[in-house]
């Protein structure tokens, strides 16, 4: 089933490359969205203009890099000033053992939080003179059920997928208090069956589903996507913060 509400939509997908991000960009393009999409792999990049010819642009770019932020948007607005929605789920998750070797983990912490928080907000408030010029443009902000309550093993990612919610939050608040015509969605995934988290497969929620869920939250406007067992986590923590912390400090 398609969704009306991405017909003719030009979305800003970041990560579209792998995982959710590749699932999502052929569920657009099957909705009548043209994609445009940020990666390091340019001939990643190129196999989908490819596959999908005037319907998908790609402009290779690492996020990593600051300078980098203010190119996509300068590209966005001077090629495809049109678009009117932007979807941040580019990430990484690295495991660090803060307690072994600690200085070594300096430039895998500095990368996490600059791929994961600082690019999401800077492309977020960059972008907004480009959206907010649209009749009904939207962001999606993609957390993690680890927002809500961390695992050992993934401290830096946890704390910056708990940033990213809580500047997802003040962005909505701000533009409300301003009377800024912008829906602003945060989609909070349970672990999922990508390359990007440890655990048993047959525990974790496909990539095509979690897509799928992105996508017809942002459609029906809900300002939280809760997906799946993350639902769940929702509930479990109201009632108990002890609780969730508990059932999230060793998962997968």
């Amino acid at each position: 089933m398609t969704r009306p509400f991405f017909h003719n939509r030009t979305v800003l997908l970041t990560g579209a490359t792998r995982g959710i991000g590749a699932e999502m960009l052929a569920l657009l393009v099957a909705d009548g969205a043209t994609v445009l999409t940020v990666a390091r792999d340019q001939a990643g990049l190129d196999k989908l203009e490819q596959s999908h010819p005037g319907r998908v642009f790609g402009l290779a770019a690492d996020l990593a890099d600051p300078a980098m932020w203010g190119a996509v948007v300068n590209w966005v607005a001077d090629q495809h000033p049109n678009c009117d929605t932007l979807i941040n789920n580019a990430a990484v998750m690295l495991y660090p053992q803060l307690f072994d070797t600690p200085r070594q983990h300096l430039p895998g912490i500095a990368a996490e939080i600059t791929i994961n928080l600082t690019a999401p907000i800077s492309l977020s408030v960059a972008m907004l003179p480009v959206l907010t010029r649209a009749a009904q443009p939207a962001i999606c902000n993609v957390t993690s059920g680890l927002a809500i309550a961390p695992k050992t093993d993934a401290p830096v990612y946890c704390a910056t997928k708990a940033g990213l919610r809580s500047f997802t939050k003040a962005l909505r608040y701000q533009a409300e208090d301003t009377g800024t015509a912008l829906q602003i969605s945060e989609a909070i995934l349970p672990v999922v069956d990508t390359t990007l988290s440890r655990g048993d497969p047959a525990k974790k929620m496909p990539p095509h589903a979690v897509a799928q869920a992105i996508l017809d939250g942002i459609a029906q406007g809900k300002a939280e996507i809760w997906i799946g067992k993350a639902r769940a986590l929702r509930v479990i923590h109201a009632a108990s913060p002890r609780l969730a912390d508990r059932i999230m400090r060793r998962m997968g």
